[in-house]
């Protein structure tokens, strides 16, 4: 009698393992791979954000369409930054290696970088220049997109905005 029930026991916790393993399992199929963040920081102040809504290729280029309508976009989450301030923006490792780049109201960076991050001044961000006159004026906000490049293929896979509010 003593036997059985020992035997009885085991099985017992056998199928609790089985079961919590089955369970695990279970979760980690339901769980998506979150989306890569973008980060701004001024000062002490940071925000970081997903990407933005209907421009996440999810390891694709966007297609043309998608393109023009994220490039278009404004908003985003916003941070304060007073003038002379340094404005740093860093992406996560996986979007440095496919390389990215930074666009706001013009190009400001001239070429893509592989870094995780990159500082700039923030006098240069909120300056606009006229195509027409070339004379450059100042902005009090300007929308900074942030996008993760396609691997050769041309066109951004990811991309994300930020609004810089001068700060008085």
């Amino acid at each position: 009698m003593t036997a059985a029930l020992i035997s009885w026991g085991k099985g017992r916790r056998a199928a609790a393992a089985i079961g919590a393993v089955s369970l695990g399992l279970i979760t980690l199929s339901a769980c998506e791979k979150p989306t890569a963040l973008a980060t701004v920081t001024v000062g002490s102040t940071t925000v970081q954000s997903e990407a933005t809504p209907g421009c996440d290729g999810e390891g694709k280029v966007l297609d043309k369409k998608t393109i023009e309508s994220c490039i278009t976009k404004q908003g985003g989450k916003s941070i304060s930054v007073h003038a002379g301030e340094k404005v740093r923006i860093g992406v996560e490792p996986d979007v440095a290696k496919s390389g990215w780049i930074v666009i706001g109201g013009g190009p400001v960076m001239r070429e893509p970088s592989k870094d995780t991050y990159r500082t700039f001044d923030a006098d240069t961000l909120f300056q606009q220049q006229n195509p027409q006159t070339g004379q450059t004026t100042y902005t009090k906000e300007v929308t900074l997109q942030v996008a993760e490049l396609g691997d050769g293929e041309g066109g951004p896979k990811t991309m994300w905005h930020f609004t810089l509010k001068q700060a008085n």
